[in-house]
């Protein structure tokens, strides 16, 4: 009776072992990113970029995961084409030679059940950092439209345009961006 008691406490922890993280992608109608940043102290501007894509892998009983997402540079949005262009320009994003901004996590953080913050890299102008998201809402359920598992969360961060080769007009023009995405995606 001990030798199948033993086995089948065996079978249960080789059988967690194996499963397997869910796989989300964005959806891209409700997925993006923005940023902001103070323009010479009078007000805090904010643009956003209207094509983001991400790959999400969560095994909450594991408490692991891993994201990477892609960010068109080209589809910002600052609310003016000529200042779309500017922003594309040399001096900050570069748009010609570096049309993407990705995010690949290295580690996913869990706090209780739920993900709280990701350590990953960001590459912006092929210049990569390291950068902390912190998650500040988290969701998954059954999509009521989509009929399948669906997560969404919004994180933040802060870099410093600088750092990435972006800088002109520092500090006037405000050194310090903050970073904010927006993410639903669906299970595979």
């Amino acid at each position: 009776m001990k030798k199948i008691v033993a086995l089948l406490i065996a079978a249960g922890f080789s059988m967690s072992a194996f499963a397997a993280a869910d796989t989300f992608v964005s959806d891209a109608n409700h997925t993006f990113s923005s940023f902001s940043y103070s323009h010479f102290g009078f007000s805090n501007q904010q643009s956003r970029f209207n094509t983001t894509n991400a790959k999400v892998t969560l095994d909450r009983a594991a408490k692991t995961g891993s994201v990477e997402a892609t960010i068109d540079a080209k589809s910002v949005d600052t609310g003016s084409k000529l200042f779309d262009q500017h922003i594309q320009g040399e001096q900050f994003l570069d748009t010609a030679k570096f049309p993407t901004i990705t995010y690949k996590s290295t580690k996913v953080n869990f706090k209780g059940d739920e993900p709280s913050t990701v350590d990953g890299n960001l590459t912006v102008k092929g210049i990569t950092k390291p950068v902390t998201l912190t998650i500040t809402n988290f969701h998954c359920a059954d999509h009521p439209m989509a009929k399948k598992l669906a997560c969404g969360a919004n994180a933040t961060a802060k870099i410093k345009r600088t750092e990435f080769n972006a800088g002109a007009y520092a500090p006037n023009v405000g050194d310090e961006v903050t970073l904010t995405f927006a993410i639903e995606a669906i299970k595979e």
